[in-house]
């Protein structure tokens, strides 16, 4: 695929994130963080985000799981899955987590399992969707181009 074309899917693919409500414009400033100087800028703050979001998944699965749930450790494992989310833009999975926290105020178990397998799948969409751009930004810069931020307007 020449450059320019990949371009075009890059523009159309990213505003699409944000039309699904995917991404928000916390990963647009990310990206704007990104230069000459730190070119993986993105790539490296995805991968911290993938990294701790699995960690605390796994956590809360554990946590939840067991027979008397500490709700206290759940909300705190949610919490930091929430700013994680947010930091990087990921705008469904943070939503996914505000509902989680409100049923762990509740202590209701069950809206509890609900809704760590809505964060999941979120989660699971978001890293599908931000390693597929990530690949595209990368062959585009291997062919030679760049980035086309500007033609982002939304």
């Amino acid at each position: 695929m020449e450059v320019i074309q990949m371009q075009r899917t890059w523009v159309e693919y990213t505003k699409s994130l944000f039309r699904e409500g995917i991404l928000d414009n916390q990963f647009t400033q990310l990206q704007l963080l990104q230069d000459e100087s730190n070119p993986d800028f993105v790539v490296e703050v995805a991968s911290l985000f993938f990294e701790d979001s699995e960690r605390l998944l796994t956590d809360l699965t554990r946590a939840l799981d067991e027979q008397v749930v500490d709700f206290k450790r759940v909300d705190a494992h949610v919490h930091q899955l929430k700013g994680s989310s947010s930091s990087i833009g990921a705008q469904r999975v943070k939503n996914a987590c505000v509902a989680f926290r409100n049923f762990c105020e509740e202590q209701n178990a069950e809206a509890c399992q609900k809704c760590l397998l809505q964060v999941k799948q979120e989660y699971y969409l978001v890293k599908t969707k931000l390693e597929a751009l990530i690949r595209l930004e990368q062959q585009i810069v291997a062919a030679g181009g760049s980035i086309p931020m500007e033609e982002l307007s939304f």
